[in-house]
């Protein structure tokens, strides 16, 4: 699997990059061959590769729309599959499932289903922990509302964590889009949220790592009538 480095990422990596070249350099002038030049050289590698990993867009995509099923938006780990009523945009019951990004996930993100863009909208808002029920309505988010063809409106989030100051979204309303295709990026641990029908059949389980374009998070009914 070919894996390449974001756009997003390569100028932070440079720069990263630069910091950690000007550190190690007056410790291998200064203290050569010691114990603490060896640890801080060790120390910058497992940054910078940390970084590398964090940049990284894996080269994964679908053929097909594969119509019915829903991409995991990104990689990471699920920490929420419930019922809940989603108020500002769909106004009805639907199920969240929320997929958590660490540090140490790459942190692109995916079109999650086949579709139409009906909303796009970015709000300010507060930077708690990613992992927290509340920060799906209080941090910054971007709000995708994704209409299907022949299986009703999906509405997906971008929300910055503790750390995150900035998302990135490449979609815009009116735009079609096919499963798999880039949708954004957020920068440092982050969550991603998606409302799904109460009807879809869940095929992913609380605490499991997914990956986006490689795991589906469920599979839908078709609606018997287009929502609003």
């Amino acid at each position: 699997m070919k894996i390449q480095i974001h756009n997003e990422g390569k100028a932070p990596l440079i720069r990263i990059f630069i910091v950690l070249v000007l550190i190690n350099i007056p410790s291998f002038v200064l203290l050569p061959d010691t114990l603490f030049t060896v640890l801080l050289f060790g120390v910058s590698i497992a940054f910078f590769a940390t970084a590398l990993n964090f940049y990284k867009q894996p080269e994964r995509t679908y053929k097909g729309d594969l119509h019915g099923l829903v991409n995991a938006p990104t990689d990471g780990r699920i920490v929420a599959i419930e019922k809940v009523f989603e108020k500002d945009f769909l106004q009805e019951e639907r199920i969240q499932v929320s997929i958590f990004m660490s540090l140490f996930n790459a942190h692109s993100n995916w079109v999650p289903v086949s579709g139409r863009i009906t909303h796009y909208s970015h709000v300010e808002g507060n930077f708690y922990r990613a992992y927290l029920p509340k920060s799906s309505h209080e941090n910054e988010h971007s709000n995708i509302v994704i209409e299907t063809p022949e299986h009703g409106t999906i509405l997906t989030k971008q929300i910055a964590g503790a750390v995150a100051r900035r998302i990135v979204t490449y979609v815009k309303e009116g735009d079609e889009l096919h499963i798999g295709s880039p949708l954004g990026f957020i920068k440092l641990g982050s969550r991603m949220d998606i409302f799904l029908p109460v009807d879809s059949e869940i095929l992913v389980t609380m605490g499991e790592e997914v990956r986006a374009n490689v795991t589906f998070l469920a599979r839908l009914n078709k609606q018997t009538k287009t929502e609003s």
